[in-house]
C-alpha cells in the first residue's frame, strides 16, 4: 500500500438492542400522567363546587327552619324541639337579621368563638377554591358561620355549623372522584394508546424494520418497503423511503457491475497491452510491403493500434477508466468522419446507407482522438439499431452525419432511420448500464460519449420529433486572449 493511500476508517461499533422502553411504552407512560393532569384540573373546581353546594344546602335548610321557628307563638319554641330542628339541618345555631335587629332563632352548644366566616353573597371562584383546600388540610372540629340571603323581608340569615362533617363529606367526594378519575384515565389512556399505536407506532416500527434490514443488506431488494395508501406524512415517508431504497439498490448494482468490470478490464489490459504491442510490430513490417492496398490500410491500422495501446496504458497507470483531459486543437471534421465510417465497417456495407453533409472545411476545437471515439460510439449505436429492425420493415436503412458552425460553436448531428429511443430509456439515456437493450451490450457507449463531450465544455442530447434517433453535439471553441493572438501575429 502506498503511503499516500488513505487508511481505512475504523468502523464504529453499532449499539446493541436497547433494553429501555420502546416508543409504545413511552407513549403509554406519557398518556397516563396527561390524563391524570386533566382529571386534576377537573377535580379542583369540582371540590370547590361541592363545598359551595353543601353550604347552600345548609342555608336552604336554615331558611326552612327559620320559617318554622318564627311561626311559633311569641317566638317561644321548646328547647327539645329546637335541638331536633338544629340536628336535622346539621347546625348549632340559626339567626336572622331583620332591619336593625339580629334575632337568634335557635341555638345548641354554641362555641365560645367562631373559627371561620363564609359570606355566600360575596364569594368568588378563587376564594371558593382556596377555602375548600384549607378545610381539607385542617384538623379538628372548627365552627363555620355561613351567611346567606334570607326569605321574606329579612336582610340575611346566619347558620353556625361544624367543619368536621363537611370535611368528611369532602373526603368522600374526593375519594369517589379519584376512583372515577382513575377509571376514566385508564380507559382513556388505553384508547388513546391503542389509537396512536395503530396509527403511528406500528407504521414507525415498519419503517424502522425496513431501514434496519436494508442497512444490513443494502443490495437486496427484499427489504424495500411496500408503501401503503395513506395520504398523511407517514404515507409520504413510506413512498419516499421506497423510492430511495430502489434508487440505492439500482445504484449499488451499477457500482458492483462497474467494480467487476474494472477488475476484469485491469486484468485483461495487462496482457492485452503486450498482444497489441506485438501486433504493432507486425503492422510496422506491413508498412514496408510495396502493395498499394497494404500501403493504403497500414497507416490506419497502425493508428488504431496506437489508440488501443495508449488507452490500455492509461487504464493500467491510473487504475480506473478515467478519461484524460482533452488535447484540444483545431481539427478538420471530414477526415475524422471518414475514419469513423471505415472503423465502423460501413465503408463497404451495402445495406446501410451513409450520408455525410458537413460544411466544407469545417473544423472543431477538440481532441481528435476523443472526437473520433464520440462519433464512433454514436455511429455504432445507430448501426446496431438499424440491424435490430424487423425484417418486414421495408424502410431504407440510413445513417446521416451533418456538421455546421454557428459563430464559435461547432454543431454535429448523428441520425438514423431506426426505431428510435424507447421512452423508458430516455430517463437515463447517458447513464452507464441503462440504455443497452441488445444481448451482449454494455450500455456504456452513450455514457462514454457524454463524458468526452462534457470534458470539452460541450453538450450532447437527443433531438425530439425526428425519424429514428438524432443526437446533437455542440462543442464551443475555447476563449482566446487577445494579447496572445496579437503576439503570435507579430511573431509571424
Amino acid at each position: 500500500m502506498s503511503v499516500t493511500d488513505p487508511q481505512p476508517a475504523t468502523e464504529t461499533p453499532r449499539p446493541g438492542p436497547s433494553r429501555r422502553l420502546g416508543l409504545s411504552g413511552k407513549l403509554l407512560l406519557l398518556t397516563i400522567p396527561l390524563v391524570m393532569i386533566a382529571g386534576l384540573m377537573i377535580y379542583v373546581p369540582a371540590i370547590a363546587n361541592f363545598r359551595m353546594n353543601r353550604l347552600n344546602d345548609r342555608l336552604a335548610a336554615a331558611n326552612t327552619a327559620a320559617l318554622v321557628l318564627d311561626a311559633a307563638p311569641l317566638g317561644m319554641v321548646p328547647e327539645s324541639l329546637s335541638r331536633q330542628i338544629l340536628k336535622s339541618i346539621g347546625a348549632r345555631a340559626v339567626a336572622i337579621k331583620m332591619g336593625q335587629q339580629r334575632r337568634l332563632l335557635a341555638s345548641a352548644d354554641l362555641p365560645p368563638a367562631i373559627d371561620h366566616d363564609v359570606d355566600m353573597r360575596e364569594i368568588t371562584v378563587w376564594s371558593a377554591i382556596v377555602d375548600a383546600f384549607e378545610i381539607m388540610l385542617e384538623t379538628g372540629n372548627q365552627t363555620i358561620r355561613v351567611v346567606g340571603p334570607a326569605p321574606g323581608g329579612a336582610q340575611f340569615i346566619e347558620v353556625v355549623i361544624d367543619e368536621a362533617p363537611l370535611r368528611q363529606a369532602m373526603y368522600r367526594f374526593s375519594g369517589n372522584v379519584l376512583v372515577v378519575s382513575l377509571l376514566i384515565a385508564g380507559l382513556t389512556a388505553g384508547l388513546v394508546y391503542l389509537a396512536l399505536h395503530y396509527l403511528f407506532v406500528r407504521p414507525m416500527r415498519r419503517l424502522t424494520a425496513s431501514l434496519v434490514g436494508f442497512h444490513e443488506n443494502p443490495e437486496s431488494s427484499a427489504h424495500i418497503i411496500v408503501p401503503s395508501q395513506r395520504g398523511d406524512e407517514i404515507g409520504v415517508a413510506e413512498r419516499e423511503l421506497s423510492d430511495m431504497q430502489r434508487d440505492l439498490v439500482s445504484m449499488l448494482h451499477q457500482k458492483s457491475r462497474l467494480a467487476a468490470l474494472g477488475l476484469a478490464v485491469s486484468k485483461i489490459n495487462h496482457d492485452l497491452r503486450n498482444l497489441l504491442a506485438s501486433s504493432q510490430l507486425l503492422s510496422d513490417q506491413l508498412a514496408s510491403v510495396p502493395d498499394p492496398r497494404v500501403q493504403r490500410f497500414a497507416p490506419k491500422l497502425m493508428r488504431s493500434l496506437e489508440r488501443a495501446i495508449a488507452f490500455c496504458q492509461s487504464t493500467l497507470s491510473y487504475g480506473r477508466a478515467q478519461e484524460a483531459s482533452p488535447d484540444r486543437r483545431m481539427t478538420l471534421i471530414e477526415p475524422v468522419v471518414a475514419e469513423v465510417r471505415e472503423s465502423a465497417g460501413l465503408a463497404t456495407e451495402a445495406s446501410i446507407g451513409w450520408i455525410s453533409a458537413i460544411e466544407r472545411g469545417l473544423s472543431v476545437d477538440a481532441d481528435p482522438d476523443q472526437l473520433f471515439r464520440v462519433l464512433l460510439n454514436l455511429v455504432r449505436n445507430a448501426a446496431q439499431a438499424l440491424e435490430s429492425r424487423p425484417k418486414s420493415d421495408a424502410a431504407a436503412m440510413q445513417i446521416r452525419i451533418t456538421g455546421r458552425r454557428e459563430g464559435s460553436v461547432a454543431i454535429m448531428e448523428v441520425s438514423d432511420t431506426g426505431p428510435g429511443v424507447p421512452p423508458k430509456a430516455r430517463e437515463h439515456l447517458f447513464e452507464a448500464f441503462q440504455t443497452s437493450g441488445r444481448p451482449g451490450g454494455s450500455g456504456l457507449g452513450l455514457a462514454i460519449a457524454a463524458e468526452l463531450v462534457r470534458a470539452h465544455g460541450g453538450e450532447i442530447h437527443l433531438v425530439e420529433g425526428t425519424i429514428g434517433a438524432t443526437f446533437r453535439i455542440t462543442i464551443p471553441d475555447r476563449p482566446v486572449e487577445l494579447q496572445s493572438v496579437r503576439a503570435e501575429r507579430a511573431r509571424a
